[in-house]
């Protein structure tokens, strides 16, 4: 066995164990009924996230969210280089989409991402990254300090930065300067890469190597399923990759893995990105990466075979399906979403018990 394979056991038993090495139902967590529903891992950032994660909260109660830890913009990039944590704001989002419908949920997620308004340091904060760097300082523990803001919430899942670093999303991109379009600079910093008005041709993250989260990686070994976006695809989907424990994890794991596409190519990151260009360039940053599903909506796909083609490389099956809201907005609709989802799990998993 690798080191590499020893580390990857070492930290699949660290995750399932919990803090001290007590398990989860010694800590005070419910027991989980093994089979009664899927348990659900998503990984992502960003808007992306938030919008599988309101989707998958209404079919299953065992989700984890696995999130990345790379935004330097913002409240975030602020608290980030002033006081040497973890960014925020990715992980807020992901809690204020596990918050439920009912009166206390909806209140906790307004009031968490509520933005300060004024003309102070106050400015453009938002109160629930002030929070979750609060009880990090107090707590010393990324993993406790999000699971307490969860219970405050009622959030219906569970939150994971996919490392316990800061960590520096750099791209080599094509154009990034409009003087020099053939010329490839090293583009740093997730925001720039964001807006870059040129081609990224590839990405990394500094420090390199960075550490998975023990539980993040526990959590993808256990799943049934593992949904890996939508978001922004080299900035939120594909640092995922980067990680190697994590990236072992999605690799090794039992799991089925199902990949939402975006509804629309993102300006700036994926102008003119086809879906199957999508698929391209994720298979070039992890070419042993399987999937089962390639979920996209079938007003997005111009080019049925050709996305086959792509998927096919993953050994994926595609699923073309109604989840664009209709308002006409690139945007994914939590009811028609969760109504895919659903199909998938059923169709393509195991036969499963909790059906």
């Amino acid at each position: 066995m690798t080191e590499r394979s020893l580390r990857l056991s070492r930290l699949r038993r660290v995750g399932a164990e919990g803090r001290g090495g007590k398990p989860a139902e010694s800590r005070g967590a419910k027991p989980r009924r093994r089979g009664a529903q899927p348990k659900v891992v998503a990984l992502g950032g960003g808007m992306g996230l938030s919008a599988s994660l309101t989707a998958l909260r209404r079919i299953t109660g065992d989700l984890t969210a696995v999130v990345t830890v790379a935004d330097d913009g913002g409240s975030s990039g602020r608290l980030r280089d002033e006081l040497g944590v973890l960014p925020p704001g990715d992980l807020r989002k992901a809690l204020a989409a596990l918050c439920g419908d009912d009166d206390w949920g909806q209140t906790w997620a307004r009031v968490i991402q509520h933005r300060f308004q004024s003309q102070g340091e106050l400015h453009e904060h938002a109160v629930g990254n002030l929070l979750i760097v609060a009880l990090w300082e107090q707590l010393g523990d990324h993993v406790q300090a999000l699971d307490l803001v969860g219970r405050l919430l009622g959030a219906h899942g569970r939150v994971l930065p996919m490392s316990a670093v800061p960590l520096e999303l750099q791209a080599l991109v094509k154009g990034h300067d409009p003087e020099r379009p053939e010329d490839v600079d090293t583009v740093r910093g997730q925001a720039n890469v964001a807006l870059t008005p040129g081609e990224v041709q590839s990405v990394h993250l500094m420090p390199n190597d960075p550490p998975a989260v023990p539980e993040a990686v526990a959590a993808v070994l256990d799943a049934d399923w593992v949904v890996l976006g939508p978001g922004s695809w080299f900035s939120s989907v594909i640092p995922h990759l980067l990680v190697p424990e994590l990236l072992d994890a999605l690799t090794e794991t039992k799991a089925r893995r199902v990949l939402p596409l975006n509804l629309a190519p993102q300006p700036g990151e994926t102008e003119g990105f086809s879906p199957q260009r999508h698929l391209e360039v994720l298979g070039r940053h992890a070419p042993k990466l399987a999937l089962d599903v390639v979920l996209a909506d079938e007003a997005a796909v111009p080019d049925r075979d050709s996305l086959s083609d792509a998927a096919k490389r993953f050994g994926a099956a595609v699923e073309l399906a109604p989840v664009a809201r209709t308002d006409g907005t690139p945007r994914h609709d939590p009811e028609l979403l969760a109504a895919a989802y659903d199909r998938i799990f059923r169709m393509h998993g195991r036969i499963g018990p909790w059906r």
